[in-house]
């Protein structure tokens, strides 16, 4: 059978690409010992103006990438290393790095790319080279543990996207080597078979379907969290009593949960920043679970919305760190200069593995001008709820009236039948 020539020469040249995207090995070196390494396959989607039209171009990261000497070591004062892939002219990749002691994780993802170089992207209409940033990257591991994630996985920058594939990744090392100790990213635990634990790398368990949803541990007692400007002046206000709602491999259940987590105030702390446009809060738990909010601020309508939502949990039954992210939220939406109020249960869904239960919640990001909350916009479950007692109250007075014409014109009648003739 023949295939049509247009799909033998898509096929002949998606087989190319693919023969292009191979795993490189990537070290940032700190003196003598090896302070960052990534082993991992990446592809570039990126979009451009060309003479005639708009064009998308696969980039592949090439087997000749090397590291760029501005890559920073582990031990710069500020304790946010970063690595740099540089390929073709001008075209880099950038991972930045942090770490809470317990944890690390990937801050920032940076693509910068050339389009001056006409093989890549012909006829553009720019010489420019540029830069896009993602801060939701959701790639965290253990500290001296290897982040391992077989699966394609996608990540959005700017107008780009990158396909990281095969990757193995630690930083802050103890050692030269990766870790044989590993910390599996969600998607590669989405298969039919668990992933080995790193306790025995060599035993593969398999996966039940989810168990039912176990009894509440009770209402999440309600907390008080605040985010401060470099003055000292309080930027973001938030009430409320939190409750994970997330699936996971338990090792001890071996197979996959469901599990209800309250957040305690009084264990918790809160930091963040304020932006012109963006807030962010974030809560951190006995510096095993990390809950970032972020919120967005539309200078055009003045309203402002709870745009993102990540955790990152480090879990002593979880088969991995546990990690979900989602930046494309819209919840929590309020008026600039005012605060969003909602003393009913919401269920925030975030992505298909967890959600996010608040109670009696108050929040405000962007123009607070005091240390106390503007006037509230309640969401729609409070205000239907005030209605109830308005529609019963009013259906209890219509028939108290119903009832008493009933009985003055009842009344009349029996005194009617009693005239004198």
């Amino acid at each position: 059978m023949k295939l049509p020539h247009a799909l033998a020469a898509l096929i002949i040249a998606w087989f190319a690409v693919l023969g292009c995207i191979q795993a490189v090995t990537l070290e940032v070196n700190d003196g003598t010992s090896t302070c960052i390494k990534a082993e991992l396959s990446a592809s570039f989607a990126i979009t451009y103006n060309a003479s005639s039209s708009t064009r998308t171009v696969q980039v592949p990261l090439p087997n000749s990438t090397t590291v760029d000497t501005g890559s920073s070591s582990c031990s710069t004062g500020d304790g946010s290393p970063w690595l740099v892939a540089v390929f073709g002219p001008g075209h880099t990749l950038g991972l930045s790095f942090s770490t809470n002691g317990s944890l690390y994780s990937v801050t920032n993802l940076t693509l910068q790319y050339n389009l001056s170089d006409t093989s890549i992207f012909p006829e553009a209409n720019s010489s420019d080279v540029v830069t896009v940033v993602s801060d939701s990257v959701g790639i965290w591991a253990a500290i001296n543990t290897t982040y391992r994630c077989m699966s394609p996985t996608t990540f959005g920058v700017g107008g780009a996207t990158v396909t990281f594939s095969d990757m193995r990744l630690e930083a802050y090392m103890p050692g030269n080597d990766l870790s044989p100790s590993e910390s599996i990213c969600m998607a590669d635990q989405g298969s039919t078979t668990a992933p080995p634990s790193t306790a025995t790398p060599t035993t593969a368990r398999t996966t039940t379907t989810a168990a039912p949803a176990p009894s509440p541990p009770g209402t999440p007692e309600r907390g008080t969290y605040s985010v401060l400007k470099n003055n000292g002046t309080v930027c973001l206000l938030a009430e409320m009593g939190l409750q994970l709602n997330v699936s996971y491999f338990s090792l001890s259940q071996n197979k996959t949960i469901q599990e209800l987590v309250n957040l305690t105030p009084n264990l918790t702390s809160a930091s963040g920043s304020c932006e012109a446009s963006s807030a962010s809060l974030v809560l951190t738990q006995e510096r095993t679970t990390t809950l970032n909010f972020t919120f967005t601020l539309n200078s055009t309508s003045n309203k402002y919305h709870l745009s993102g939502i990540t955790l990152l949990a480090n879990w002593s039954d979880a088969i991995a760190p546990f990690t979900a992210s989602n930046t494309s939220l819209d919840y929590l939406r309020s008026t600039l200069g005012r605060s969003y109020m909602c003393n009913a249960e919401q269920t925030l869904a975030v992505v298909p593995f967890f959600s996010l239960n608040t109670f009696r919640l108050q929040v405000q990001a962007f123009d607070v001008t005091t240390k106390q909350f503007a006037t509230a916009e309640e969401c729609q479950m409070d205000q239907d709820q005030m209605l109830i007692p308005i529609i019963v109250g009013a259906a209890l007075a219509g028939l108290v009236l119903i009832v008493l014409v009933a009985y003055l014109i009842g009344r009349k009648r029996s005194h009617a039948g009693y005239q004198t003739i």
